[in-house]
């Protein structure tokens, strides 16, 4: 059967064409239509992609806004990471209260002032008394022009100044003696003394003997039956003394100028070109590159010694090793076509091992492999940050199976540190103004707070008050910063960082509650590190790799000694003295953990001497845990410089 419409069509053929041209009318607006549509669907496509870029700018603004306000507060408020307290305690009265029940026992059974308050400062003792100054003196008069050789004296008015003088260096004349083994000695009464040839220029000056006491006079006999039997004498009719070991030989550096530019450099930060300036300004002049050889021959030297003897006594005793680490740059190595070419990075690890050794550790890159090899061997407590390459130590012992065989490592205890914590803590409540930010660094307040309490107790009394009084505060915290995290973490911004570092080393963080020794943060490997950072600022780079291990040793000597109240520049120079006369087997008795009691057992007369014999004490020292409690009995006067 047709259609209608053919129908239509076949009846009136001017309806038909109506019809058709409705069709195509009807065509054409469903053309445009779907135009429309597709213009509409591209405007939204570009609306939405706008409101995006709009959403990244904003956020790109508010982040570009927070790292301003930090660095306003870093720049212009203050560098340290501080907070308006006051205002803190009005807007948390309520949260501080609560915290404060939970402290307030702690405070009474303890006896210690509240906390927020601290002890005033004592008064100042006035002007010190600069007789007691152990100091050459002058005498400086002063007279009247007018009455001078008129009137007579009846005494002075004294008054005492501080001058300094420029210190400056001495030629030291080594007078080798020559022997004549076919002629016996003359008695000492009898015996002529030859004037030794700064006398001729300086008049009299004191003449130092180092030697033992003379042996009695022997007869023609018994020096030849001596020249007989000692092979060195053997056809000989004049010797001469033989020369000391000496730290470098073949060098004019004695210990005292190697102590004086070890510790100027490393220890004060005055790089080797300032030290040549200043010595040619005082009329010895040095080159920087004759120093820096002799630097790297000593920091070799001591290295290879007493700091080996250190890093194994450490490795094996340690109750907690801190660690961090810094960057240093590395001076190229020239190209065959002389083009110039950037530093190249290295890297510095501070390990602190309990109060006794700090060790300065030399790498050119800073990896798991590494931190593995710095750590072989040790199993115990280490305290670092949350960086990824010290996530090896802590491995469990099957994740250690499928490590690579140089990232093998016994399992260690983390410990966290709350210096860090903080810090995030401090940089989301500054830049954001966050309530959750201000009430988290309140609450870290309070338990920093606590835990000064008990600092200076013993570790068991210290462990059973963090764990009766300040478990409740940690408690408390990671409840109140899992449930903030959970509901920031899907906020970019500084509030859901520190909240998720808190969160996801809580059991790092915990751990200090496990032992009375461990501390809360790990601040002194910030402060040692500032060593580097500080130097860095002025010596700029070190020479080569070797170079590096070098300068990595002799700060590990200078800081060890800043560590235990030990001159670094009188214990390099008594070192430096003593090293090339020392046995193998006892270097660890040179190491400033115990150099008081070493130091006590030298013969001053012979240790005051540049160079000439030293005798070893005998015997050894004991082993390590009967000399700790040598050493706490023992009383030794700190020496004085030389």
């Amino acid at each position: 059967m047709e259609s209608v419409d053919d129908a239509l069509r076949t009846l009136d053929p001017a309806l038909a064409a109506r019809l058709a041209g409705l069709e195509a009318l009807v065509a054409a607006q469903r053309e445009a239509l779907a135009h429309e549509r597709a213009a509409l669907e591209s405007e939204r496509a570009l609306r939405t992609k706008a409101e995006a870029e709009r959403d990244r700018l904003r956020e790109a603004y508010e982040a570009l806004t927070r790292e301003v306000e930090l660095a306003r507060r870093r720049l212009v408020v203050a560098k340290a990471e501080r907070i308006d307290t006051t205002q803190l305690e009005l807007e948390f009265a309520a949260k501080l209260a609560e915290l404060a029940t939970l402290s307030r026992q702690a405070e009474e059974e303890i006896g210690e002032e509240p906390v927020g308050k601290r002890k005033r400062r004592g008064q100042g003792g006035g002007r010190r008394d600069l007789r007691l100054l152990d100091a050459p003196e002058e005498r400086l008069e002063i007279t009247d022009p007018l009455l001078e050789g008129k009137a007579a004296r009846v005494g002075a008015e004294e008054s005492i100044l501080v001058r300094w003088k420029r210190a400056g260096f001495v030629k030291l004349i080594v007078a080798r003696i020559k022997y004549d083994v076919t002629t016996p000695a003359a008695p000492a009464s009898a015996a002529s003394v030859e004037q030794p040839l700064s006398a001729v220029a300086a008049g009299t000056p004191t003449v130092a003997t180092v030697a033992p006491s003379a042996a009695p006079a022997c007869s023609p006999a018994e020096l030849a039956a001596l020249v007989a039997t000692e092979p060195r004498l053997a056809g000989a009719t004049l010797v001469t003394a033989p020369l000391p070991p000496r730290l470098i030989d073949r060098s004019y550096a004695t210990p005292s100028l190697l102590a004086h530019i070890a510790s100027d450099k490393f220890c004060d930060g005055l790089p080797l070109h300032r030290q040549e300036d200043r010595f040619a300004r005082l009329g010895v002049p040095i080159d920087r590159g004759t120093m820096g050889r002799w630097l790297e021959e000593a920091g070799g030297t001591v290295g290879a010694t007493i700091v080996e003897a250190m890093r194994r006594e450490a490795l094996a005793s340690a109750h907690c090793i801190a660690t961090d680490a810094t960057g240093i740059r590395v001076q190229p190595t020239p190209r065959a076509d002389g083009a110039s070419q950037p530093c190249r990075r290295a890297h510095y690890f501070v390990q602190i091992a309990d109060a006794d050794h700090v060790f300065f550790e030399y790498s050119p890159v800073e990896t798991s492999a590494v931190v593995s090899q710095l750590f072989a061997g040790y199993a115990g407590y280490v305290q670092a940050d949350a960086k990824s390459v010290f996530d090896v130590l802590y491995r469990p012992p099957e994740a250690r199976d499928r490590a690579p065989p140089d990232e093998k490592q016994a399992a260690c205890s983390e410990v966290g540190c709350w210096a860090h914590a903080r810090r995030k803590v401090w940089e989301a409540a500054v830049a954001t103004q966050h309530v959750v930010a201000r009430e988290a660094l309140v609450r870290i307040a309070r338990m920093f707070q606590l835990d000064e309490l008990w600092r200076t107790k013993l570790p068991d009394v210290r462990k059973a008050q963090r764990e009766r009084f300040l478990r409740p505060h940690l408690t408390a915290f990671f409840a109140f910063a899992e449930a903030a995290y959970e509901a920031a973490r899907h906020e970019r911004g500084l509030l859901r960082t520190a909240l998720g570092y808190a969160v996801r080393q809580k059991a790092a963080l915990l751990r200090f509650l496990d032992d009375g020794a461990l501390e809360m943060t790990n601040n002194r490997s910030e402060r040692e590190l500032r060593r580097i950072a500080t130097g860095r600022n002025a010596w700029l780079f070190v020479g080569s790799d070797l170079h590096g291990v070098s300068a990595g040793n002799l700060l590990t000597l200078i800081a060890s000694a800043r560590l235990h109240r030990l001159d670094p520049e009188v214990y390099l120079r008594d070192v430096f003295r003593v090293l090339p006369h020392w046995p193998r087997d006892r270097y660890l008795e040179l190491a400033p953990r115990y150099w008081r009691i070493t130091r006590a057992r030298l013969r001053a007369d012979e240790l005051e001497h540049e160079l000439g014999p030293l005798a070893v004490p005998e015997p050894p020292l004991p082993t390590m845990p009967a000399l700790r409690e040598v050493e706490a009995s023992a009383t030794v006067v700190t020496p004085a410089a030389p």
